[in-house]
C-alpha cells in the first residue's frame, strides 16, 4: 500500500477529480497507456500472485473473442496476431523469458483484448456467504465494472465484512474502496 492518504492519479500522471471515494492505494504501476481499466486490475492483481508464487502454467486469460492466452506459450517465445476477430499464436523467439519484464509485456496484451465481458465468461458464480479473498464482482459488458475482494473479516456471530478494490476509467491506480 502507499502512504494512508495518498491520491489516485490516472495513466497520464493526472489525479483524479474525486478522491472521496479511496480509502487507500495500491503501491503498483498504473503504466502509461490507458489499458489497466477495472477487469485488467483484477486480473493483473491474480496474475501477478501466481507470477510471485511461479504459478506460471496457472496464468492464463481469455481475449473477447474466446481465445485462450496462456502465460507459459508467450514465455516460450510465441506472440499473437490478431487479424478482426481471428486470432493466433505464432513463434517470434527461440529462448524462453520468464522474466517480470515478459509477464508485463504479456499482460499489456491481455489488458487490450480482455475485459469484463471475457472476465465474466471465465469465472464462476459462488453464493455471497462463501466469499472469500480474491473472489470477483463483476458485470461483463460494454462498458461493464469489476472490483475484487481483498481482504475478509468474519465476527463472533458469523457475520461477514469485505474489503474491495478497484481500478476505473480512464485507467487509474488500483485502490481500495470506502
Amino acid at each position: 500500500m502507499k502512504k494512508l492518504g495518498s491520491r489516485v492519479y490516472f495513466y497520464n500522471g493526472f489525479p483524479k477529480p474525486n478522491q472521496t471515494v479511496n480509502a487507500s492505494v495500491l503501491d503498483i504501476d498504473v503504466g502509461k497507456k490507458d489499458l489497466q481499466q477495472c477487469a485488467d486490475a483484477v486480473m493483473r492483481l491474480r496474475a501477478e500472485y501466481l507470477f510471485a508464487q511461479n504459478q506460471f502454467d496457472k496464468i492464463h486469460f481469455n481475449f473477447t473473442n474466446g481465445f485462450r492466452v496462456d502465460f507459459v506459450k508467450w514465455a516460450q517465445g510465441n506472440r499473437i496476431k490478431v487479424q478482426g476477430n481471428n486470432t493466433s499464436w505464432y513463434k517470434a523467439f527461440e529462448k524462453e523469458d520468464y522474466s517480470y519484464l515478459n509477464f508485463k509485456a504479456y499482460m499489456e496484451q491481455i489488458f487490450q483484448y480482455a475485459g469484463t465481458l471475457s472476465l465474466s465468461k471465465e469465472l464462476k458464480k459462488i453464493p455471497i456467504d462463501s466469499i472469500e479473498i480474491g473472489d470477483v464482482f463483476i458485470q461483463g459488458g460494454s462498458p461493464g465494472h469489476a472490483v475484487i475482494v481483498v481482504d475478509v473479516a468474519v465476527n463472533g456471530k458469523g457475520e461477514k465484512v469485505f474489503m474491495i478494490a478497484q481500478s476505473y476509467m480512464p485507467a487509474q491506480n488500483i485502490h481500495l474502496l470506502v
